[in-house]
Parts: C-alpha cells; structure tokens; sequence
C-alpha cells in the first residue's frame, strides 16, 4: 500500500464509492469526498467515508470516479482536465463505451485506466455502503495502449488496498465477461421475480428457498440497471439470444412425447450441472464435492452462534452455509455444506450435542 498514490478522491459518493471510501479510511488513506448531492456526501461524511473536497484541499494522487455509465465518461475527462498530475480510474461496470469516449474527446488517456470491483448489493446510496464490500472480491482492471505502466500499477494498488483481488483484462473481454456472469443474470432474475405478479397469494407463499436466490437481485435498482443494460447491449444481447435458443429446444423438448424429448430435458439439465461447477468456489477454487447437513434451529437470538461454535468444537470446517425459514413455525433449517468424509461424523456430534440434524 505504499505505492498508492494519496490523497484519493472519490467522486460519486453512492453504494460502491462509499464503500471503497471506508475501505480506504480502515487503511488510514486520506480520503477526498464530490458529488452533486450534497446530501449524498454528507452521509458519507458522518459514517467516515472521508471529508468532503474543499478548494483549500491538496489536489488528489488518484481520482476514482464512481458515478452512473453513462455520466462516467465525461466525469473522468473532466477529472484528467482538474488534475493534470492525478491518475484516474473508474468503477463503471461497463468499460468499451467509457473508453471509446474519452478517446472520442481527445483525453489524456496516459493517466487513465479503467477498472470495474466485481461486488454489490440490491441496495443502493450511501447508506448502504459497507467498508468489507470489496474484501476478496475481484477487482477487474482494463489497461489499454496508451495507458503507462505506473498508472496501471497504481489502480493495481488501489485494489490491493481495499482487500480485493486486481484481474487484468481488455476492455472488450471484461464486457463480454459481464454479459454472462452479471448483466444476463439480473435481467434473468427480473423476469423471473415479475411472473409472480401473475400468480396467486397461495401460490407465492409456498416459494421455497431456491425462488428466493433466484430473485433476489431482482430487487436492484431499475434505473441504474436500464443505463447498464443499455451500455451493454450488444454482448448481453447476444447472452440472452443464446439463451433463447436454449428455451426454444427445452419447450421443444417439452412437447414432445418420446424418449428424444426426455433425452433433450437430460442434456440440460446436465449442462447446467457442469456450468455451475465452474463457478469459483472457497478461496476462489474449483467448487470440491460438499455434503449439506440440515440442522433445525430456533428463531431466537445467540441460537445461529451456539451451533457454530459447535460446528468448530466438532473440528469440522463449513465450506459453505444457507438459512431456509420454515413456513408456520419460529425456526429455521441451516443447510451446513461440509466435506463429503466429515458429514455423517458431524451429524453425530451435533445430535449428540442435542441438535435436530434432518436425515
């Protein structure tokens, strides 16, 4: 961290602009705070994001523009113009638009490197920031030929500071990247969650938790997603005809009344059982097979830390966890993924220790 240029302005002090602002404050860079509303800083100011920019301020090292796609291009000229010492990066999760610009406006692309954290919420404002957002998270950064390496190193730093993990890539790489592991999704997850605007109150209550992953993106803001999407349009366009083809074979499929059609839902399902197995999984490796102990658990408080001290007093390491509400009842079952070969020991251990481990 003692090569990241300071002091460090942020500007646009919403979800993800906060949050690196208090991820740098818990390393104790100095930290400069813009945006149009004012507001918007001074809640930032009060959660000790950093202190908003004055004129008697000294000018910023490294300027991060976190502000929507589509005002993202003309902030960071504006910046490169304010700041002719300063190296500027961006947060926007579409980078070729941005770049293509700022050539357009002749900037000073030298000190400019695009960069885009991999993280998020379905909440947005400053309020809702966190300074651990960007812990272990890939941070993905997208030099070009103009750009120096210096500049590259110090947005490398910047990733480094707030905990997260720098990826390089090209520009055009990293958008058609997002296509598939985020901007088709949300748009997935949307249409999903808006069929239940058609279903009966009966039939919404018995969603279980697999609706619940499956929508809960579907909660994000609509109007930062519209600029995205727009942004984007082209690779997630060619996500979502691809996906269109698939759904047109699955209905296919469907209809038919012969083994082909049985064979074609196999092969689907198939695929999608080796897809999610390239998803990165503990420590950002290859997904290890896991074993999921239910274990049923009072809705009280304390009761989701007492069995996880047993869970360690039983020397077994969680690989992963999910919380499923029972429907009726003030308890919950948490699903404990844990190695294959420790499963059935740890079943024993908790029941042993007066938990209702589900067979």
């Amino acid at each position: 961290m003692n090569d990241l240029p300071q002091p460090v302005l942020v500007v646009g002090t919403g979800l993800i602009g906060t949050s690196l602002a208090l991820a740098l404050r818990r390393r104790g860079v100095p930290v400069q705070l813009e945006d149009r509303d004012a507001a918007a800083v001074a809640v930032a100011v009060e959660r000790g994001a950093g202190q908003s920019r004055t004129g008697d301020d000294a000018d910023p090292a490294l300027v991060v523009v976190a502000v929507p796609p589509a005002a993202t291009a003309g902030v960071v000229d504006a910046a490169l113009a304010r700041f002719p010492s300063a190296v500027v990066t961006d947060v926007a999760s579409v980078k070729v638009p941005v770049l293509a610009a700022l050539e357009a406006t002749g900037a000073d692309l030298a000190r400019y490197v695009g960069g885009h954290p991999m993280a998020g919420r379905e909440v947005s404002g400053p309020a809702a920031a966190r300074a651990d957002l960007l812990d272990d998270r890939a941070w993905v950064i997208t030099p070009h030929p103009a750009a120096t390496s210096a500049a590259v190193s110090a947005i490398q730093e910047l990733a480094l500071a707030v905990r997260a993990l720098p990826v390089l890539m090209a520009a055009e790489e990293h958008d058609r990247a997002v296509a598939v592991v985020s901007h088709a999704p949300q748009v997935l997850s949307s249409l999903l969650a808006a069929r239940l605007l058609e279903s009966s109150e009966t039939a919404v209550s018995i969603a279980g938790q697999g609706l619940r992953d499956m929508t809960r993106i579907a909660a994000s803001d609509p109007s930062l997603w519209v600029e995205i999407l727009a942004a984007n349009a082209h690779p997630v366009s060619d996500v979502l005809t691809a996906l269109r083809d698939d759904l047109d074979h699955l209905l296919a499929a469907l209809d038919a009344a012969d083994g082909v059609g049985a064979a074609a839902l196999v092969d689907a399902l198939r695929r999608g059982n080796a897809g999610r197995q390239r998803v990165p999984g503990k420590h950002g490796a290859r997904p290890a097979p896991t074993v999921e102990v239910p274990v049923v658990v009072p809705d009280a408080p304390g009761e989701l830390g007492r069995l996880f001290a047993a869970v360690a007093d039983a020397g077994v390491s969680v690989e992963d966890v999910r919380i499923e509400h029972v429907l009726g009842r003030p308890t919950g079952v948490v699903e404990i993924a844990v190695a294959q070969g420790v499963a059935e020991p740890l079943a024993q251990a908790l029941r042993a220790g007066g938990w209702e481990v589900r067979a």
